[in-house]
């Protein structure tokens, strides 16, 4: 296993990418990456400060001969998504990420990688070392909190940046300059269920489902990967049949991941143990030739479980599964106006139940996103009259964010086009993004910036087997410095 990263080329980039891995950064735990790159401006004479939300901002004068040039923010986020196999022991608010070299790419040992966006950190800083790179008026913005309710950008204040352009350094297919993004909304909807005595009459079993792919629930949606929610739901309905009854269940932790493991703890009666395993297997069977060409790793397991006191009644069981049935999840509409791209989806990403004293308490959380504004709440009211069905269920719906609408006379995207052609003699795809970029909530502040993302190839990120294409690093540091020397002027 090849762990020198910081040998690779470009060396600038990946040594910051190395230094970046060793700072424990899970989204609202960013203390000590804040410090890290606070540190690093300052050893380097680098003009910083932090803004009252957390966001770390540093400048860097023109070179000499671009003073004219129009200023440019070079942007990204500094936490990560904490992702792990249930296998690895590894603590993200203490522990480095073992990042190693795999062939053409850079992965991590059992966890995510954090290459979202710890490459756009990296190059942004190795801009503001650089004693050789030509370059104008450089503003460099690191977001606090991306991953978990784009915290940095809501709080991103009026008059502190001077620029006009804004490299947003968060997208993940190099070659392609995004110009819009969708808008999200998140969902959690919460249940109070009736329990009862468990007596000795009842069998326990513990239903592991794992070896989903999982992904990010913007970029990988349309890849029609299992959701562990839905399919451990589903396999819960299929088992009424032999009298089951939840007492407890542990499925996914972010909200903007697809859920790739699901846990559940049933009880039934000992005289229709003899009915479980042919049930399970047969659902198994079922599913796993369904989802045979995203999932070949998915698997199912029912072993015997210490017998909990309490379990949900038989009704509160059925309730709670036909709520998770009649909640959408999944793509649910395709783009109109770019073919190929998710207009509007939603990602079931948690389901647990916990004992809560008189009562047991289960929670629902789902992100809804859209580039359309309308359709979004449009699901949102489909989601509510589903909760409205479930006595005693309730939605709440925070954290709206609006899209990026495309603004193809943009100047920027005109330029960069143009040396993206000269360098590579091809045109790079201009594209939207089924994701919540922080460019959106930019425009709403700084309404006059002029904005594209790009960034390196990363695949499967907000999981375990998230990988940075090395090939690509080159190539998106040098369409970095590329843009950044043909930068207009004033």
């Amino acid at each position: 296993m090849d762990k020198n990263i910081s040998a690779l080329e470009p060396q600038n980039v990946w040594a910051n990418f190395y230094a970046l891995t060793q700072q424990p950064r899970p989204s609202k735990h960013e203390e000590k990456v804040r410090a890290f790159l606070v540190d690093f401006a300052r050893q380097r004479g680098i003009e910083v400060q932090t803004d009252k939300t957390g966001n770390v901002i540093m400048r860097k004068g023109a070179t000499p001969g671009m003073e004219n040039r129009k200023g440019v923010i070079l942007q990204a986020h500094m936490d990560m998504v904490p992702q792990k196999n249930a296998d690895k022991q590894h603590d993200f608010l203490t522990d480095p990420i073992e990042a190693y070299i795999d062939g053409e790419w850079v992965t991590a040992n059992g966890t995510t990688l954090g290459a979202d966006n710890g490459m756009g950190v990296a190059a942004a800083l190795a801009v503001l070392e650089s004693q050789s790179l030509k370059h104008g008026p450089v503003e460099v913005l690191i977001t606090t909190d991306e991953e978990t309710g784009m915290t940095g950008a809501f709080g991103l204040e009026s008059g502190l940046l001077k620029g006009d352009i804004l490299l947003n350094l968060d997208s993940e297919t190099e070659g392609e300059l995004y110009v819009g993004c969708a808008g999200g909304l998140d969902a959690t909807i919460d249940v109070e269920l009736d329990k009862e005595a468990v007596d000795a009459s009842m069998a326990a079993y513990k239903l592991s489902l794992t070896g989903l792919k999982g992904g990010h629930s913007g970029m990988d949606i349309v890849l029609g990967r299992g959701n562990a929610n839905k399919l451990m739901n589903r396999l819960l309905v299929a088992l009424r049949e032999a009298d089951v009854r939840l007492a407890s269940l542990d499925g996914g932790s972010l909200r903007n991941a697809i859920p790739r493991e699901s846990f559940a703890t049933i009880v039934l009666p000992k005289q229709k143990e003899s009915e479980l395993k042919p049930i399970v297997d047969a659902f198994f069977a079922d599913t796993k030739a369904e989802l045979s060409a995203v999932e070949p790793d998915y698997s199912l397991s029912c072993q015997p479980a210490e017998l909990p006191a309490q379990a949900l009644t038989a009704r509160a069981t059925a309730c709670l599964c036909n709520l998770v049935y009649g909640i959408p999840n999944g793509v649910v509409r395709m783009s109109d106006s770019m073919p190929g791209l998710v207009e509007t989806s939603t990602n079931m990403a948690i389901v647990k139940v916990e004992d809560q004293g008189q009562k047991c308490h289960a929670t629902i959380s789902c992100l809804l996103r859209s580039s359309v504004d309308t359709a979004k709440y449009d699901l949102a009211r489909n989601m509510q009259a589903v909760v409205d069905l479930t006595p005693g269920a309730k939605a709440e719906f925070t954290g709206a964010y609006p899209g990026w609408k495309p603004n193809m006379d943009s100047p920027i995207l005109k330029e960069m086009r143009e040396v993206y052609r000269k360098m590579y003699g091809k045109e790079p795809k201009i594209m939207a993004i089924h994701a919540g970029l922080e460019c959106g909530l930019f425009g709403g502040v700084y309404k006059h910036w002029d904005m594209i993302s790009f960034g390196p190839t990363i695949v499967h990120p907000h999981s375990p087997d998230e990988k940075v294409n090395i090939a690509s690093v080159k190539k998106f540091w040098d369409y970095l410095v590329a843009t950044l020397e043909n930068i207009p002027s004033k």
